[in-house]
């Protein structure tokens, strides 16, 4: 019943109408009971319950008087402090005024009146608004504005507030934690007063140091007022203009200093013209630039800008100098723009005449490129007609010398086999540089193994060492290369066959070192050697060192090595001493390594020379190449089917009613025959896998491709005999795949 947080007042008013109550309560049961004894215990009881709501009635009591005395003297001490601080100090509570010292009451007399307590803060702010007091009411006005509707998220806020007779407030608006709001007036009039002395005196200063700067400037320096009138100058700027000194005096106007240096003519009238308007075009482009010619012979630059307080600023510049550097620069400009005329002119008849010898070039050039196109289609051509001949006189001499072997006729046949070899070897010769030196012939580069190219050389020079005696090794050598295959093959052959030639006794040697990421290609031989003047010119075309014996070829083989080492990106060296050897090494950039050298377990150019107990299909569309082949072959025992297209050739198969046991075909032949179509039609008609070897004079890479991809060799035109054979052997020695059907 009792709340221990209401006020003394209202605890002592619920504790008296307690006690009235139970009073009343003991007189009832006094009439109701019917005992004397239950009187005396309810009279007892309720006389000790009154006894102790007195005591707590008391205690109250004084405790209230404590409280009451304390907030008095709080109230007090609060009054003191507030009277006693040198501000106006004002409390919100909830939004309204609960206390506030004298000064913040008196510090605008007329509105101290509506100050009064429960005054809210918006309030205040409209009442200091209404005060004659104000000394910029618009500026005030916009702060106190500002005031109202209060600083943003609650912060705390401060504003100045001019009064009248110079005196200034800074009024600051605080948010206590518990929400209350506290106004400070604060005066700042002394400060204010200091920093403006001291501000007057800075810019006393200023202006001193300004008028001494402009004293020792190089321009002439004068500024006018918001009105026109001379504010601060300089003696260079009357000195420049050839003022009198009366006339830029402090209040002198602008367009007086106008009207004197117009009337006396100091300036050309020229540049004068349009004076009268100069103080309006100032006003609207805010700047003002004139070029003048004095009548003392200087020429003057004038420069006027608008300053803030909208006066403005001229300055006179001196630049005799430039304008005369400028005349006498625009004078070469004129000179220098007829030279350049004049030389445009000539460029443009150059030009003309550029255009006209580029189209003849152009002309020219497509006739060398038809040319160089005919050559080439003439190379390729070549390639096939030339050497279909030589392979045919091949063929025919090797079969007249096994025929003339014993007889009067068999040293003829030599010297006839050699006079051809050497019309081959000159041929390759010249077929190759041909090719190296056409534009239309590119070099493709691939990656291969070395070994096998190796290989492939030394077997092919075998029997020409062994005939003169000479021991030809080979190292064997798994590094991989990139290079064009062909055309390195014919520069280790040139280089195999030329240590051959020049060496008499001993031995040659073809191997590899490994050198980084390249391979060092050498062939080593002990032949004659070279003399150190000549190793700088053999790779000449037509050039033979001078020990070299007479009739001993032309001299294009290193020519040829040379070309096609600078075309790859090879280096070529040469090591030799005369009469001791020689040493030709090619740099050739490595590939990745893949599997073991392919070919290095190929033919074997030692296999037995019994006959060829074989069934041999040739398909050759040149009749005196087929003729000499079949000769050939039938000379080393052979059964031949010459055929001299795919359909004939189809035809001789299905009328003996078997497969033959290998495939000799040329890769041209007639029309759009080839001899790739007739290995798939001769495969497919009996339904086996024929041995196959193509005989062709194409030096392109498309051929062995296509061989690794259809299973079948390739020789190249003229063929070495020295190869077929052993290759004949080796490809009817491998198992081929078992048909499916028979021929009918």
């Amino acid at each position: 019943m009792i709340d221990p947080n209401d006020p003394p007042e209202i605890t002592i008013e619920r504790q008296s109408r307690i006690i009235d109550a139970l009073i009343r309560r003991a007189s009832r049961h006094h009439e109701v009971g019917g005992s004397a004894y239950a009187l005396f215990q309810s009279a007892v009881a309720l006389q000790g319950q009154v006894w102790a709501k007195t005591r707590d009635l008391e205690r109250t009591s004084t405790e209230l008087e404590i409280a009451r005395f304390d907030r008095e003297q709080t109230q007090r001490r609060l009054t003191e402090a507030l009277d006693a601080m040198e501000g106006g100090f004002a409390l919100f509570n909830e939004g309204r005024l609960q206390v506030c010292n004298d000064l913040f009451q008196s510090i605008l007399p007329d509105i101290s009146a509506r100050i009064l307590p429960g005054l809210t803060v918006e309030d205040y702010f409209r009442a200091l608004q209404t005060s004659r007091h104000l000394a910029d009411p618009e500026k005030a006005c916009r702060d106190l504005a500002d005031a109202i509707r209060g600083p943003a998220g609650g912060a705390s806020m401060a504003f100045v507030l001019e009064l009248d007779h110079d005196r200034w407030f800074q009024i600051s608006q605080q948010r206590t934690r518990s929400g209350n709001i506290i106004l400070l007036q604060t005066e700042i009039t002394d400060i204010v007063r200091k920093n403006r002395m001291e501000k007057d005196l800075l810019i006393d200063m200023q202006a001193h140091y300004l008028q001494a700067a402009f004293d020792h400037m190089s321009l002439g320096i004068c500024t006018f007022s918001r009105a026109g009138e001379v504010t601060i100058r300089n003696g260079r700027f009357r000195e420049l203009l050839g003022l009198p000194y009366t006339l830029v005096q402090d209040g002198t106007e602008f367009t007086t200093i106008l009207r004197h240096v117009r009337d006396n003519r100091l300036v050309a009238e020229a540049d004068m013209a349009d004076s009268d308007h100069w103080p309006v075009d100032l006003r609207r482009e805010g700047r003002l630039r004139k070029r003048l010619h004095h009548a003392s012979g200087r020429v003057l630059d004038l420069h006027v800008h608008l300053l803030p307080d909208r006066g403005f600023l001229a300055d006179i510049a001196d630049v005799t100098l430039e304008s005369r550097a400028t005349e006498l620069l625009e004078k070469r400009v004129r000179e220098r723009t007829h030279e350049l005329t004049e030389a445009n002119r000539r460029l443009r008849e150059q030009h003309e005449e550029q255009v006209r010898v580029e189209e003849e070039l152009r002309l020219a050039k497509e006739e060398v490129e038809a040319a160089m196109s005919s050559k080439t289609r003439f190379l390729a051509a070549a390639s096939h007609d030339l050497l279909q001949p030589i392979n045919a006189a091949k063929l025919l001499i090797s079969t007249l010398s096994e025929m003339a072997a014993g007889t009067d006729l068999a040293v003829l046949i030599d010297r006839l086999a050699g006079s051809f070899g050497s019309m081959e070897s000159l041929l390759h010769a010249l077929l190759d540089l041909s090719r190296l030196e056409s534009t239309g012939s590119a070099l493709t580069p691939t990656e291969f193994c070395l070994g096998t190219v190796m290989r492939t050389v030394v077997e092919d020079q075998a029997l020409v060492a062994a005939k003169k005696g000479l021991r030809l090794d080979v190292v064997p050598c798994s590094a991989w290369v990139r290079s064009d295959r062909q055309y390195l093959t014919r520069s280790l052959q040139n280089l195999v066959v030329n240590a051959i030639q020049y060496t008499e006794h001993g031995r040659v040697l073809v191997g590899c070192r490994r050198r980084g990421d390249h391979v060092v290609l050498q062939v080593w031989d002990t032949g004659i050697g070279i003399s150190p003047k000549d190793q700088a010119r053999i790779f000449d075309e037509f050039t033979r060192a001078d020990n070299v014996p007479p009739g001993s070829g032309m001299g294009l083989g290193l020519s040829i090595v040379e070309r096609t080492c600078r075309h790859l990106g090879h280096r070529l060296s040469v090591r030799s001493e005369p009469g001791l050897g020689s040493v030709f090494a090619i740099e050739i950039a490595t590939a990745p390594a893949r599997d073991d050298c392919p070919g290095v377990t190929g033919p074997d150019p030692s296999a037995d020379e019994s006959d060829l107990n074989l069934i041999v299909l040739i398909v050759e569309n040149d009749p005196a190449v087929l003729f000499a082949t079949t000769q050939k072959l039938e000379s080393w025992g052979a059964s031949v089917l010459a055929a001299e297209s795919t359909a004939e050739a189809v035809r001789l198969v299905g009328e003996i009613g078997m497969a033959p046991d290998v495939i000799l075909a040329d890769y041209q032949l007639d029309g759009e025959d080839n001899g790739i179509a007739a290995i798939a039609a001769l495969r497919a008609a009996t339904g086996i896998h024929i041995p196959a070897i193509m005989i062709t004079a194409d030096q392109g890479e498309d051929v062995v491709r296509a061989g690794l991809e259809g299973d079948f060799a390739v020789l190249r035109k003229p063929v070495q005999l020295s190869r077929l054979r052993p290759l004949i052997d080796w490809k009817t020695r491998a198992p081929a795949p078992m048909a499916d059907e028979s021929i009918a």
